[in-house]
């Protein structure tokens, strides 16, 4: 019986970590709670049958017997310094110079990749493994020294205490930050209430005092979680990047936090990190920034660190704001593409300096996940300059029965059933003469960076679409005087001058109007280089989907978008109705780059330019009939050098690649080298 118990338990053991690296690290569960809950039940029952088979790193000894006396002083075998803090863009680009200058100073002739990563608002915490298994926790404290909390470590599930290696490291220590996901953070406050507790106030606060219990019991009430970001000191780990590192963490068992990307130049990394602000609130945890690091260990041991910080790595900062509200109601608006997003509507509160009354809820799954109902308490936050959205709802709070809201079946404005995207979490209007996207498209398509038709905005927009002057884009450009004088705050002269306006953008050219039009995934940048390829509306619609894709950045996604829209009704229609209204939709001869000084060419711009900036620099490159990119290669004709310029200038020495000044550059491009 004892070999079959044995056996068993070696079983369970396994079963339960192949799950706890499912939830914890995969985010990919196979079973439910109450079945995982049965097998650890079944687990404790066999060793309490026979004890003499419990080891320390079963599941079942997450929870010490006894509370510690006191937290006990640990001294890390190597430091653990602190980042560096920016809130500015232009000051990560200046770090990311000095890195490249200091590389090249020390002889690094190799490119950088940089890392981003998410700054997780959590408590910095190291863990030692020795032959794979935990042996100890402990927090920062001065980064020297700091406290023995192993006993509160081995409560967290997230944190495995054998990791799943044939063959781990001697010894390493991981460092990571514990935190506490919002939606945890709701549980615990509601179970506060009931006991009849004071409710925690946010999950950082709640995270940093619940690891620095005496008593492991107590800490095991909390769900801590815990996501893996660096090593310390190491013995065995063979690890050659920050990548390598992250993907060695997952395979060990160790979770670590999602979206890490890399990039081969600072300002794509700044491009993704602006646009994932935008996206944060689709995590359930605290993010209060971004980290950016050097990816190459090699690269970071040459940049060494100062006596706080590491050189290598900096925290790419923005100012969080939060308030406490009601929710007073939800509506819904629809936007120029059809996604109908539901906006809260708040009782007024003060954030950043400014009164909110409204809120992003973004879409229908979130509200579900968030359980938001009318009549709520609501903390709201706001990053950056992003607008403010609910992170979570204080159910604690929450009297009686609040009322549910259902997302409307069809458009609030035209009445049309709406459709959910396939595979996709948002609603949308599937009519493309709603009304509501009709208004969103104008508004769109008169702004600066699209047609720039000044005179033309909210108010007026509205008033076009509710008299039925303007359904259609090519409707603006049959307006006359006498059609818009009547309207409010327009007259004689408002009305010409605005006519005048609307004619003026019709020589605006192919890459604006295709901008303009709103067609999912194109911006300025895209619509460029597809009219670098295909410089007329003829030749775009007569490319197919596969043509589209092989032009230099666009691929597969952006390239089946625009297709699709160009050979749609509505985008045929379209666009016979802007050719029937005079706009030009090709590329003015002013604009082509039918052959130039930089034809077939690609060129590197690194460094600060006097007389140009980055973008500048990239546009007379391109009109000159180059391609400008932002990593040196083998395939590089020319690098052009300003001030600090860094290890992009010693890459292209190394490969023979030609190195310009400006006023080499400036020669070049007047077609004078």
């Amino acid at each position: 019986m004892s070999s079959r118990a044995a056996a068993r338990i070696v079983k369970l053991r396994e079963e339960i970590r192949r799950h706890d690296r499912r939830y914890y690290v995969e985010a990919a569960p196979e079973i439910s709670d109450r079945d995982y809950d049965r097998l650890v039940d079944e687990l404790r029952d066999l060793e309490a049958r026979h004890p003499d088979l419990i080891t320390a790193d079963s599941p079942t000894q997450r929870v010490g017997d006894e509370p510690v006396p006191e937290l006990q002083p640990v001294r890390h075998r190597a430091p653990m310094m602190s980042i560096d803090n920016t809130y500015g863009t232009d000051d990560l680009l200046a770090w990311g110079r000095r890195v490249e200058k200091l590389l090249a100073e020390a002889g690094q002739d190799g490119p950088v990749e940089w890392v981003l990563e998410l700054k997780i608002d959590g408590v910095a915490m190291s863990l030692r493994y020795e032959a794979g298994g935990l042996v100890q926790g402990a927090t920062r404290g001065n980064g020297v020294t700091g406290d023995d909390v192993t006993h509160n470590v081995r409560t967290i599930h997230g944190v495995p205490l054998l990791l799943g290696l044939d063959s781990p490291p001697e010894s390493i220590e991981v460092r990571g930050e514990v935190y506490m996901t919002n939606s945890d953070l709701v549980t615990l406050n509601e179970a506060q209430a009931t006991e009849g507790l004071p409710p925690f106030a946010n999950t950082r606060n709640v995270a940093a005092g619940s690891i620095r219990l005496l008593d492991p019991r107590e800490c095991a009430k909390r769900p801590l979680r815990f996501f893996c970001h660096g090593v310390g000191d190491a013995t065995g780990l063979g690890a050659a990047s920050q990548t390598d590192l992250l993907a060695w963490a997952v395979k060990a068992g160790l979770p670590v936090a999602p979206g890490t990307q890399v990039f081969q130049s600072l300002d794509a990394l700044i491009e993704r990190g602006t646009e994932l602000i935008e996206e944060l609130h689709t995590l359930d945890f605290e993010v209060d920034g971004f980290v950016v690091k050097v990816n190459r260990f090699d690269q970071q041991r040459l940049l060494g660190a100062t006596a706080k910080s590491p050189r290598w790595a900096i925290a790419w900062k923005f100012e969080k704001f939060e308030a406490t509200t009601t929710l007073a109601g939800i509506r819904v608006q629809v936007g120029r593409g059809g996604t109908i997003t539901p906006v809260a509507d708040l009782e007024p509160v003060e954030l950043a300096g400014t009164t909110v009354r409204r809120a992003s809820l973004h879409n229908a799954d979130e509200i579900a996940r968030k359980d938001i109902r009318i009549g709520d308490v609501l903390v709201v936050e706001k990053a950056g300059k992003v607008i403010p959205h609910v992170v979570r709802v204080e159910k604690h709070l929450r009297k009686g029965h609040p009322r549910t809201w259902k997302f409307p079946t069809e458009c609030p404005e035209c009445g049309t059933a709406v459709v959910k995207d396939e595979e996709g979490v948002y609603i949308r209007c599937p009519n493309v003469d709603c009304p509501a996207r009709c208004r969103e498209r104008l508004r769109f398509f008169a702004s600066r960076g699209a047609m720039d038709i000044e005179g033309l905005g909210d108010k007026l927009v509205e008033q076009l679409v509710s008299t039925g002057l303007v359904k259609h884009y090519a409707d603006l450009y049959s307006l006359t005087p006498e059609q818009l004088e009547p309207l409010e705050r327009m007259g004689k002269k408002s009305a010409t001058a605005l006519v005048e306006q609307i004619a003026t953008s019709r020589s605006r050219g192919l890459v604006r109007v295709l901008n303009a039009l709103g067609i999912r995934h194109v911006g300025p940048r895209v619509a460029t280089l597809l009219c670098e390829r295909f410089p007329s509306i003829e030749k775009l619609q007569a490319a197919s989907a596969e043509d589209l894709a092989n032009v230099p950045e666009i691929g597969d996604i952006i390239a089946a978008s625009v297709h699709e829209w160009l050979a749609s009704d509505y985008g045929r229609r379209t666009i016979a109705g802007l050719g029937d209204a005079g706009v030009r939709l090709d590329v003015p001869e002013a604009d082509r780059v039918a052959g130039g000084p930089l034809t077939g060419k690609t060129v590197v711009v690194t460094g600060t330019l006097a007389g140009f900036s980055r973008q500048e620099a990239e546009e007379a490159i391109r009109k000159a009939g180059g391609r400008a990119s932002s990593s040196v290669s083998k395939k590089t004709d020319y690098l052009v050098a300003g001030e600090e310029a860094g290890s992009k200038l010693a890459n292209a020495t190394k490969l023979g690649v030609v190195v310009l000044d400006e006023a080499a550059f400036r020669k070049l491009l007047a077609g004078e080298a």
